[in-house]
């Protein structure tokens, strides 16, 4: 069995924390990095950090958990049981499970996020969004800007996503003429409102990303016929566990490990209903 300090060290290898963004909180968050007679059977991966992946890392027997999520991604005082997040940690630590995150190096790395996502939605990746500047391959970078093997409509597009994605109780929503012809399609998974400069410089027919909020959207259908498509921020980005497991898969096989890796089904997306009167139009 591989020691916890060489699974981190592949990992870090695929996301180097040096990557991330000057705000973000990645790398081990807890786990004896140090000792030597830390080993790792299973390894799981979520999007969030929360007690019901702690749980289900538990009852997995997992050595090591990996999220793309941060848990203190503002820092705190206290790990005290009082606190959810200090539940995580003591749950943890208590049953000698190390946790690990990679959030933006995990966004712009080559394959990324935006990546997964392309892929769950079967459209094929043709470049960065948001080119890297230190990466001469020009492969790495925030976002994809991706074609379509098969035009469709925006509103054939939607459904495509809302068939393709995780479901969730948000499902998608659209905001355009939803009989535009879609061939160019840009995908950012989790938040993407910062980016709707790029989007449209990139010449996209729609932009696929999460957490859209009302001024940004409204602006952004003013300005021009680019169509948009709000996903759940957790369905955007859970693509991402499977790829990941299949890349420490891979890892694993190459060095012998004989690692068990899991991607946890626990849909953790925060909202739980969604109600409606239908559409004011």
């Amino acid at each position: 069995m591989p020691r916890l300090s060489e699974v981190i060290a592949a990992l870090d290898a695929l996301w180097p924390p040096e990557r991330a963004e000057g705000w973000d909180a990645v790398g081990t968050v807890c786990g004896d990095v140090a000792d030597p007679g830390a080993e790792v059977r299973r390894v799981l991966f979520a999007v969030d950090p929360v007690q019901e992946v702690a749980d289900e890392a538990v009852r997995l027997g997992a050595d090591l958990v990996v999220t793309h999520h941060p848990l203190y991604l503002r820092g705190t005082t206290s790990v005290a049981t009082g606190h959810f997040k200090g539940r995580v940690v003591h749950t943890l630590i208590k049953n000698d499970i190390a946790l690990h995150v990679a959030h933006t190096n995990a966004d712009t790395a080559d394959p990324g996020v935006s990546d997964a996502l392309a892929g769950a939605l079967d459209i094929r990746v043709v470049r960065p969004l948001v080119p890297d500047a230190t990466d001469p391959s020009g492969r790495r970078g925030l976002g994809r800007i991706c074609e379509l093997d098969h035009p469709m409509t925006l509103g054939e597009f939607a459904a495509h996503a809302a068939a393709r994605l995780p479901a969730t109780a948000q499902g998608v929503r659209v905001a355009g003429d939803t009989g535009a012809l879609v061939r160019t399609v840009a995908v950012s998974g989790g938040s993407g409102d910062s980016l709707f400069d790029a989007v449209r410089a990139s010449g996209a027919d729609v932009f696929l990303t999460a957490d859209l909020r009302h001024h940004p959207v409204s602006e952004a259908t003013q300005h021009s016929a680019l169509g948009l498509i709000d996903a759940a921020h957790w369905a955007t980005e859970w693509p991402w566990c499977e790829q990941a497991a299949a890349q420490l898969d891979e890892i694993s096989d190459r060095h012998g490990w004989d690692l068990r890796v899991h991607v946890s089904k626990s849909v953790t997306d925060p909202w739980s209903s969604h109600h409606s009167s239908g559409a004011p139009n």
